[in-house]
């Protein structure tokens, strides 16, 4: 098989890793894996092997020829049977579609406000999806958006899969003390509810001082930015919170940290849970997405109804109070993703479901 994967640009978010991930995995396995940013470059450009094949197209517009162009040669010259859009990027694929139709095109769909699917945009899919061979979608509710909203056939589930890759210098050197490190690996978006974030950590300053928050994700300057910077100066939480914006070397800051949280009012199924669990760390998460099929409360983390402020402080006291609770809890992650979550497993469903059904 010869699979080129599109994605808009390469800085660390959710379905960039993902794109980044796929490209990286299917190089080991079939002849030909390539990757294709669109509009931007970014950190993960640097986690990409050498063995796929690599090309920035620079696009200014959803109607850049000149783009469109390079990217047909790219196709062309490498003999590519399945190009395999991420987000955003399929509009891209759809234009490549009607220059070479012999292509056949997946969409990988990574929404993250699956919660919220009932006011989604969907006309311009509408038109677009019938020149698709099939569609990926990260959770459920996707997958039945897909189906009977988009009345598209082929739809295949497939859990996102962390990467295992260590190929990033270790650069990031985390404030606070060692072993009373909690960190948030997610975006600065409103779906990610740092705010609660906040409240939670102005309690925890209270009765347990010596903890910090490292909040991890790319800085966007925009007004929930500009919210959780005031709200951290409000409370006198600046050596409590700390914000480091978009950084490569997830590994290496995991490895310093104790506890992993997330608090979104919507997921999917989050990359960067499954990356708490490849590096064993205890979770505090919202019971939101796929998460509650990947976390059994009390088992390998503690799951807590979103928006209750708390409830998840009272699962972080109980994390923050007993080590072997986090011991176990890491362990217990950690194995339950490399049973159901692994790289092999979601690619073997990867390639058996192109070999079948994307004709």
């Amino acid at each position: 098989m010869r699979i080129l994967q599109i994605i808009d640009s390469l800085e660390a978010g959710g379905a960039e890793r993902m794109a980044v991930n796929y490209a990286n995995a299917l190089a080991k396995e079939i002849e030909f894996s390539g990757l294709v940013a669109t509009r931007k470059e970014g950190a993960l450009l640097n986690q990409l092997e050498d063995t796929v094949s690599y090309l920035f197209l620079n696009r200014k517009g959803a109607f850049d020829l000149t783009a469109l162009s390079k990217l047909r040669k790219f196709v062309v010259e490498n003999t590519i049977e399945v190009v395999h859009a991420h987000s955003t990027s399929f509009f891209l694929a759809f234009l490549l579609k009607i220059t070479y139709p012999k292509i056949k095109l997946i969409w990988h769909d990574h929404y993250g406000d699956s919660e919220y699917l009932s006011s989604r945009p969907s006309f311009s899919l509408k038109l677009i999806l019938p020149f698709f061979n099939g569609i990926i979608v990260v959770n459920q509710q996707l997958k039945l958006w897909a189906e009977q909203k988009m009345h598209f056939k082929n739809v295949i589930y497939l859990p996102n899969f962390p990467s295992e890759d260590d190929k990033i210098l270790e650069q990031t050197i985390l404030l606070g003390i060692p072993e009373k490190r909690i960190v948030s690996l997610a975006n600065l978006r409103a779906q990610k509810d740092h705010l609660l974030l906040i409240e939670v950590a102005k309690k925890i300053k209270i009765s347990h001082p010596e903890w910090t928050f490292h909040l991890v994700g790319k800085d966007f300057d925009d007004d929930y930015s500009l919210k959780i910077k005031e709200l951290i100066i409000e409370f006198n939480l600046e050596n409590t919170v700390i914000v480091y914006g978009s950084k490569p070397d997830i590994k290496n800051i995991l490895e310093q940290s104790t506890i992993g949280v997330l608090t979104s009012k919507s997921e999917g199924l989050p990359v960067a849970l499954l990356e708490y669990g490849l590096c064993q760390k205890p979770v505090v998460v919202t019971q939101v997405g796929e998460i509650p099929l990947l976390i059994q409360d009390g088992v390998n983390g503690f799951l807590v109804a979103q928006g209750e402020i708390q409830l998840f402080y009272n699962s972080l006291v109980k994390l923050i109070e007993d080590n072997n609770i986090r011991e176990d809890f890491g362990r217990a992650l950690q194995d339950t993703i490399a049973t159901k979550y692994s790289k092999n497993t979601v690619l073997q469903q990867y390639s058996n479901w192109i070999e079948t059904r994307i004709k």
